[in-house]
């Protein structure tokens, strides 16, 4: 999409309020993220989304624009924007972060794909949730060492095919909602749920468990900062991009809203099975083709599309995240080893040390988690736990710009004038971040203070621990390796 956007000198000041609307809301928007926060909230979560949007989502958004406007010439985006405000050590470590978030989202990817397989081939679940937690991850982990092969010799038409697979994804997540409402009209369907006219069904319970599901929530809406480079081609950004961001906002909370009401139809809220995330949305359009007698055709198209969509996915973010850092970080902060590049341009160095962290992050959880249900289901929770730490840098980058550069001319589009608000909103919106990352460190499933649920804490907490602390020690091994070339 990038390349289809990027303006000419001739042709600057060209995007429309609609085409920042489309951009932001597919970036942002996915039939997954409804299936994933109902599992956990049921109908509460509607209450949820209203308020996630409005609170976090929006200021997020608009925040993204004003950075984007104000280093208009860094198109690389997040790390450009902290070495402006905070320096090249935390911009490479803002680099790092955006790399290393990414190696629980690749561990899951294999599985993913194998979930699509098992339904696009069997029409059911049963080949993955039949296997035993060890040959499972074994099986991910060869699909995986592929992938990076496949990556490391720049297969392209995967992207492309991938490209299309997404945009048929989001496309089919749309269709579940609109066929789903007017199932019971069209259909004679019975609605799944109870008292979906009452209120206080759709009123969480703010215990503990509603806590630790927060960071689905901030997993779900974050990713805006990608469209940021076009704040600035912009026609009138200062009126047209907040007034972009406010409708695709609207729109996204009314997909999510009208999203959770389907699935509500579909699955009843007060009994929501347990691998509703690994299988929902095949479930979904399983009942979708049972309601409307077009058999399994509907869960086979989504399947295939999403299969392809998987792969695709698993192959640009093994390459796409790792030459960013490398790329904008400063050389002094990165080791030798990390930045060795082969003849056809590959960071062979960074495919290593990538391959290497997916790995031990594949096999150590089979070794505690009882079954391949659980622990897909563990593996998307710790997605929801350490991938939101990479909005805490544009939140970072936001307080920082508002502290020191909050009178800088030329900048066309400014979220707020105020520096005291400015400030206020995203150390609010930081908090919030880091409030929802580590209460979602809590497990979610089984028994408190069990082995296996300990298990799961303690993966929970040095995950990111473990990722993060190695994006500090390496700046030292390349101050010695600097050190004994001098």
């Amino acid at each position: 999409m990038k390349n289809d956007v990027l303006i000419d000198d001739q042709k600057k000041k060209s995007l429309t309020v609609t085409n920042l609307i489309w951009m932001g809301f597919t970036v942002v928007w996915g039939f997954g993220n409804v299936v994933n926060n109902y599992a956990n909230q049921g109908l509460t979560v509607i209450t949820s989304w209203i308020f996630i949007m409005a609170l976090y989502f929006i200021p997020y958004s608009l925040m993204v624009g004003e950075l984007g406007s104000t280093f208009k010439e860094g198109q690389s985006g997040l790390s450009y924007w902290i070495k402006q405000t905070m320096g090249p050590l935390l911009a490479y470590l803002s680099g790092w972060t955006y790399w290393v978030v990414h190696i629980p989202y690749l561990a899951q990817k294999p599985q993913n794909l194998m979930v699509a397989g098992s339904w696009a081939i069997f029409r059911n679940p049963k080949m993955v949730k039949s296997l035993n937690p060890i040959v499972l991850q074994t099986l991910v982990l060869i699909i995986f060492l592929l992938f990076v092969l496949l990556a490391a010799n720049g297969i392209k038409s995967i992207k492309v095919l991938g490209s299309i697979a997404g945009t048929a994804s989001f496309v089919m997540g749309i269709l579940f909602i609109l066929l789903m409402l007017a199932a019971p009209a069209l259909r004679g369907v019975e609605v799944a749920s109870p008292n979906m006219t009452s209120i206080k069904t759709y009123l969480p319970n703010f215990n503990l468990h509603y806590l630790t599901t927060i960071s689905m929530l901030v997993f779900a809406v974050g990713g805006c900062e990608k469209i940021s480079p076009y704040v600035n081609d912009t026609q009138d950004a200062g009126k047209n991009f907040p007034k972009a961001m406010l409708i695709m906002a609207l729109m996204v909370t009314v997909s999510a809203i009208l999203g959770s009401v389907a699935m509500g139809m579909m699955f009843d809220t007060t009994n929501v099975a347990n691998d509703l995330k690994m299988n929902g949305a095949y479930y979904a359009f399983e009942k979708l083709g049972q309601y409307y007698g077009i058999g399994s055709s509907l869960v086979i198209i989504y399947a295939l599309t999403n299969f392809a969509g998987q792969a695709a996915a698993l192959v640009m973010s093994i390459d796409a995240p790792l030459k960013l850092l490398l790329s904008e970080a400063d050389a002094k902060y990165v080791p030798n080893f990390l930045r060795k590049i082969n003849d056809k341009k590959v960071p062979v160095g960074g495919y290593k040390l990538t391959t290497i962290l997916v790995s031990i992050l594949i096999i150590i959880p089979a070794l505690g988690i009882g079954n391949s249900n659980e622990l897909y289901n563990w593996l998307l929770d710790l997605n929801s736990i350490v991938m939101p730490m990479r909005y805490m840098w544009v939140f970072a980058a936001y307080f920082a710009l508002k502290h020191y550069l909050h009178e800088k001319q030329g900048v066309e589009y400014r979220f707020t004038k105020s520096k005291s608000f400015g400030k206020f909103i995203a150390g609010w919106c930081f908090v919030f971040t880091a409030f929802a990352c580590i209460l979602g460190m809590i497990p979610k499933e089984g028994e408190p203070f069990t082995s296996q649920w300990n298990f799961k804490l303690m993966l929970n907490i040095l995950t990111p621990v473990v990722l993060l602390g190695l994006g500090l020690i390496l700046p030292s091994i390349a101050k010695k390796e600097q050190a004994k070339n001098i």
